[in-house]
């Protein structure tokens, strides 16, 4: 379970009595002034607007959209899988993200991602998880989530299928996942009105992923925006 208060632990940002601190009055919390994040080679600094004037304007200020499609998501996803804040993304960031165990994952179409999102998140969009479960683009997906995929082993021929499969030279009827090393997943979208990220996690449940190892950012990009906090455009 993820921790609820912000903690030391937090790379680089605590301001407390630093004159950094005196510096950004919009802090994210009463102790944590920015986030430094490191994505690939560069480091990404997380912080809230200055300008206490500042607003959101375009699609991300609408109170009011047409539902069904787009109606108000509960706060529980599925059971078993924890909602989280922003504090606590941020954490994620630091300390799973950081150390290779976990995945903030951007679910949202392409076009959407390209526009801006939050920093150190993936685009694996939503209809990826949604493919045959014994496809190829679902089997190299999982990989890149940390799951293992083997035959069936339900029949006398197990071991005759496990060679098959180890060699390429058959596709078992089934598949087993090994989730011993699955990461820890944090997927989102465009906030409570948006039906990606849960789609996604319902996908993911139902090929058998840890409901323990997933998280849901419900705020999505609209809380994020409103929140004043920092987004980034994707190189390329």
């Amino acid at each position: 379970m993820i921790m609820k208060t912000a903690v030391a632990s937090m790379l680089v940002v605590l301001g407390c009595g630093a004159a950094v601190a005196e510096d950004l009055p919009v802090r994210i919390t009463e102790d944590i002034v920015y986030v430094d994040l490191m994505t690939g080679d560069k480091t990404v600094r997380i912080q809230r607007i200055q300008d206490e004037e500042n607003v959101i304007d375009g699609g991300f200020a609408k109170t009011s959209r047409k539902c069904p499609p787009f109606c108000i998501h509960p706060m529980s996803v599925a059971p078993g899988v924890e909602t989280i804040g922003e504090v606590e993304l941020l954490e994620f960031l630091q300390k799973e993200v950081q150390a290779g165990n976990g995945l903030v994952i951007d679910a949202r179409t392409p076009s959407w991602y390209q526009k801006g999102t939050i920093p150190g998140s993936v685009n694996i969009p939503f209809t990826e998880f949604a493919e045959d479960p014994q496809s190829v683009a679902v089997i190299d997906l999982m990989k890149r989530l940390g799951v293992v995929s083997g035959p069936a082993k339900d029949s006398w021929k197990d071991k005759l299928a496990s060679w098959a499969w180890s060699v390429g030279l058959a596709s078992p009827d089934g598949l087993i996942w090994d989730f011993s090393d699955a990461k820890k997943l944090v997927l989102w979208c465009n906030g409570p009105w948006c039906d990606q990220s849960p789609r996604a996690i319902k996908s993911l449940l139902a090929l058998g992923y840890p409901a323990e190892k997933i998280y849901y950012y419900r705020g999505g990009m609209q809380l994020w925006q409103i929140f004043g906090l920092t987004v980034v455009v994707p190189e390329g």
